[in-house]
């Protein structure tokens, strides 16, 4: 359900993207970062309840597009996200972010802190948390496994445990679009299983979901289609998640990682 500032319900038909519009769309898009270019002329749509990967080759330009199509690094070309050009587009708390954990600055925050940082974009500055807001974070943490590492400093967490508290605070949010970067990274095999049901069940509730991929893992069957990326351009679409092969094979590109990025605002956890 969706609501206002104020907490309260508003007709889905009055939020942007109630046209049938793709969720999001790029034209044309270009990234380029201290005078390296690393995303050229990239072309894509995305859908309402899809679950697409965005993979490549280390370097290709994976993260930089995911980056882009939020608006978190500066680009060319058109954007839009739920049918409203990016730069009109106000409607953050329908974007669930799930950054890189490695660039994360949270400092001393709790496992708990870091979940109900997602909330704040669905109430009005300096109110306390609500009930709802609680009751948002305690069932985030508890479907990650989390309920007992509530306390914890974010710091000292596992990198598995980490990754989850991440994937927690955008499930917080209850976004309408969830975008993950390089979620299965570094973590152990029952933590990658245990994000690929959590991605299941938000497809299944036809939430849109857009993941940086290096490989499928257990979300092979989750995946209805794929856009690859070599050397920062978007292959034909017959370069699926089946074959993606071709695209890792490939040479050249930078990564936004290489270059200064400025840090993030409108989607929550500042990135260093």
């Amino acid at each position: 359900m969706l609501l206002n500032e104020a907490g309260a319900p508003v007709d889905p038909g009055s939020h942007p993207g109630a046209d049938g519009a793709p969720v999001i769309h790029a034209e044309a898009v270009d990234v380029v970062l201290n005078g390296i270019p690393i995303v050229r002329g990239a072309s894509l749509e995305i859908h309402k309840g899809e679950l697409v990967a965005i993979m490549g080759n280390n370097g290709s330009g994976k993260t930089t597009l995911m980056r882009a199509l939020l608006g978190l690094v500066p680009h060319l070309g058109d954007l839009s996200l739920f049918g409203t050009p990016l730069a009109q587009f106000h409607h953050w708390r329908r974007v669930g972010y799930v950054p890189q954990r490695g660039g994360i600055l949270v400092q001393q925050a709790t496992a708990r802190e870091v979940v109900a940082s997602g909330r704040l974009g669905r109430r009005r500055p300096f109110l306390p948390a609500s009930a709802a807001d609680r009751r948002a974070v305690d069932d985030a943490l508890a479907e990650v496994g989390l309920a007992d590492r509530t306390r914890y400093p974010f710091v000292r967490l596992s990198g598995g445990q980490q990754q989850r508290v991440l994937i927690a605070r955008a499930l917080a949010t209850g976004a309408d679009l969830m975008a993950w970067d390089e979620p299965l990274a570094g973590v152990d095999a029952r933590t990658q299983d245990l994000l690929a049901g959590v991605a299941a069940r938000l497809k299944a509730q036809g939430t849109t979901i857009v993941m940086v991929l290096h490989e499928l893992g257990p979300f092979a069957e989750l995946i209805d289609r794929s856009i690859v990326l070599a050397d920062g351009r978007v292959l034909p679409p017959d370069h699926d998640h089946h074959d993606h092969a071709h695209a890792l094979g490939a040479h050249g590109g930078h990564e936004v990682d290489e270059v200064e990025r400025p840090h993030t605002h409108h989607t929550g956890l500042e990135v260093g």
